[in-house]
Parts: C-alpha cells; structure tokens; sequence
C-alpha cells in the first residue's frame, strides 16, 4: 500500500545532474528520502530553503574535490555524457555507461 508520505527519488546513484542555481556538474553517490542534516547546516547553507521532507543527495563535484549536499528541487540530469574528474570517483564507481556512473560492489 502506497503512503502519501513516501518519497520518490527523480535521481540515481551514478547518475550525472547539473546543478540549477550554481551551474556545477556533478555525479549522485547517495540519496537520503528527506534532509537528514542539522537545523544549523540548513539554516547557514540552504540559503533557497528547499523542502527538507523531498529528497537530498549527495553529490561529488566535478573537477573539484568538493562533495554538496543537494535538495531534489536545485538540480535537474546532466545529459552531456562527459566524465567527472573527482579525486575519489573511483572509490565509488567502476566505468561511466550510457546512463552514468556503475557503482562498485560493496565487499562483505
């Protein structure tokens, strides 16, 4: 039975988005169903004040060593197909395929 409470990520893990109001490229390597951020973080840096009960991602930047943390409504998909320079890309993906990014097996 469907809730009216569920969220329902737009973006994937290995997915390459396009951020709307700061113009950056990035790749998704996670996805929390709402904000699960401090109250001071949001208050300081979510200058938009996007819904914290939507998705949030995580975000490495391309050809930068920066990783954001980004509400659902700030980005749309990169269809560009262009890698990601990020130092620790690799500790997360294998290759870039035709839909983004194939993320590593987790060892047990």
């Amino acid at each position: 039975m469907s809730s009216k409470y569920e969220k329902s990520a737009k973006f994937t893990i290995g997915q390459l988005i396009r951020h709307k109001i700061f113009d950056y490229r990035g790749v998704v390597i996670d996805v929390d169903p709402e904000y699960a951020g401090t109250d001071d973080w949001y208050d300081a840096v979510a200058r938009s004040k996007p819904p914290k009960d939507a998705p949030w991602y995580h975000i490495l930047v391309d050809s930068a060593e920066a990783r954001t943390y980004v509400a659902e409504r700030n980005i749309e998909a990169d269809e560009s197909g262009r890698p990601i320079d990020h130092p620790d890309l690799n500790d997360y993906f294998r290759i870039l395929g035709n839909d983004g990014y194939l993320p590593r097996r987790k060892g047990n």
